[in-house]
């Protein structure tokens, strides 16, 4: 890392998750608060989830202990991130006005004090197919002045062993989405495309129904078992992983064509990729690792570009499968001389979410 000649005033990380399941009501929060004297969750506990889930995250230790700024800052290492956005993190939304409850918690967490960084920018969750998604916006707008994008997860798999955070398929192109994604347009927010690889495709009636509205693609999209088998059939031979590369290749063209779409380096520590680690991979990455998602990376960059593409970190779902310093070794000697490291680092970031 410390041949890295770092951007003038430091990293932006636009895309992190902060959460305190101890305090706060979630979707683990009984499990976190029945293992709160436990300083370290074994990660044998993770045969005791459903397989979706398991498969999903990895070592449960990051999802069932709080994860917060000085928990981050520790991760970065010698990472001199000096922003970062938080991305929202599956906060309740029954009734729809709770998920205000985040973005008020996380505009009181302490950023910007004893070497965490400073708060940018944040992404909450608003699902455009509700009817009162202009006013629950307009309170999390109300709620903080940094309230930049929007994400609703599309992410729903065909195989039940891998995890949904949508119920319904082809969620971007429903015609109510698209509708009602009119008052995040309005107000001139971005948006948060994460589903798996074989929902690119829905987006593209979303994208084109909005072109002044910035999309950005989360993790590429993230191809559910490229790295190894997951669910019950996916990524399970070396020909299926192949035809969905191909595809995947195809449909990341696609949305590329559209100038309103960036995307981020980003997810290539989630464990829904396959690939079993015992622990977080670091510098030096193994070469089999690096060959394999190296046509990943390769293909976002040539079809973005330099303009249209950053880094992030994802952390901590990322957590389980690379650690922060690395994933950015990683892109540094995959892209080696095509890399613009100031651009990839900070100002792509800065501009897509309008940080200062």
């Amino acid at each position: 890392m410390s041949t890295i000649t770092w951007p003038v005033g430091g990293v932006i990380d636009p895309h992190i998750h902060q959460w305190d399941p101890l305090v706060n009501d979630g979707v683990v929060a009984k499990e976190a608060r029945a293992l709160r004297r436990v300083p370290r969750v074994p990660r044998a506990l993770r045969w005791a989830l459903p397989r979706a889930d398991r498969e999903f995250v990895g070592d449960p230790h990051h999802v069932l202990k709080p994860y917060l700024p000085l928990d981050y800052r520790a991760d970065a290492g010698g990472v001199p991130v000096s922003t970062v956005v938080h991305i929202e993190a599956a906060w309740p939304h029954e009734p729809h006005a709770r998920s205000v409850e985040e973005t008020r918690w996380i505009s009181g967490l302490p950023f910007g004090q004893d070497g965490a960084p400073a708060l940018g920018a944040m992404v909450v969750h608003v699902d455009p197919r509700w009817p009162d998604a202009a006013t629950v916006l307009g309170q999390h707008l109300t709620a903080s002045p940094l309230v930049r994008g929007v994400r609703m997860s599309a992410a729903n798999h065909p195989d039940p062993g891998i995890r949904d955070f949508e119920a319904s398929a082809g969620l971007w192109a429903q015609r109510a989405f698209l509708d009602g994604f009119a008052a995040i347009a309005e107000r001139g927010l971005s948006f948060e495309l994460w589903g798996y690889a074989h929902q690119l495709p829905d987006a593209l009636p979303l994208v084109r129904a909005y072109p002044e509205t910035t999309f950005v693609l989360d993790h590429y999209g993230t191809p559910a078992g490229l790295l190894g088998p997951r669910g019950t059939t996916a990524g399970r031979d070396e020909r299926q992983r192949a035809d969905q590369l191909a595809r995947w290749r195809d449909d990341v063209s696609a949305l590329a064509g559209h100038p309103n779409v960036v995307a981020k380096h980003s997810g290539l520590g989630m464990p829904v990729l396959g690939g079993e680690v015992r622990r977080p991979r670091s510098a030096p990455l193994d070469a089999h690792f690096v060959d394999t998602v190296a046509p990943l990376i390769r293909h976002v960059h040539d079809s973005f570009g330099t303009a249209r593409t950053m880094w992030a970190s994802n952390f901590p779902m990322d957590k389980p499968g690379i650690g922060i310093p690395a994933s950015i070794t990683l892109l540094l000697d995959v892209l080696g001389s095509y890399a613009d490291v100031d651009l990839l680092l900070r100002d792509v970031a800065r501009r897509t979410y309008r940080l200062g």
